[in-house]
């Protein structure tokens, strides 16, 4: 038996050194990953409404202020794709975390112009404006309805 004169052989330190370095990465990794600095808080709204949505016959949704039961606003059936698209995707956040579909949901506008829907429950929050001022208008015109409501 004979040595292959193409063997080569890896100095101990230096394996040694390259298992440190995957060691000390991974770790700097885990402790970035936990080590997250805390979102900025919200800036508190300068106008809202809370409101519940239940739906009716034939189709249409209801918007009801969610202190007193009473409508402020309808969609009509066949109307209104994008908030019914937003209610379907919070609807189904409470499916997911079994909460029933009765509670109340937050329309909120900051000092920035900033509109979002929030579901309490959930603790979901959606900036209504990132999706183009067209489709922030339709829950603009619920807003403005549920801060006219007595």
């Amino acid at each position: 038996m004979h040595d292959h004169p193409h063997e080569q052989v890896v100095p101990r330190a230096a394996l040694l050194g390259a298992a440190a370095l995957i060691a000390a990465t991974i770790a700097l990794a885990a402790g970035a990953r936990h080590a997250r600095p805390d979102p900025p808080a919200a800036p508190p709204p300068a106008e809202f409404a809370d409101v519940r949505f239940e739906d009716r016959p034939g189709g249409a949704v209801a918007v009801l202020d969610a202190a007193t039961g009473r409508e402020v606003g309808a969609l009509a059936p066949g109307t209104n794709g994008f908030v019914r698209g937003v209610l379907r995707g919070m609807f189904r956040g409470r499916k997911l975390e079994s909460i029933g579909r009765d509670g109340r949901f937050r329309l909120a506008r900051d000092e920035g112009g900033r509109l979002t829907l929030e579901d309490p429950a959930t603790g979901r929050v959606v900036d209504l404006r990132s999706f183009g001022p067209a489709n922030a208008a339709a829950f603009d015109g619920l807003l403005a309805a549920a801060k006219g409501a007595p």
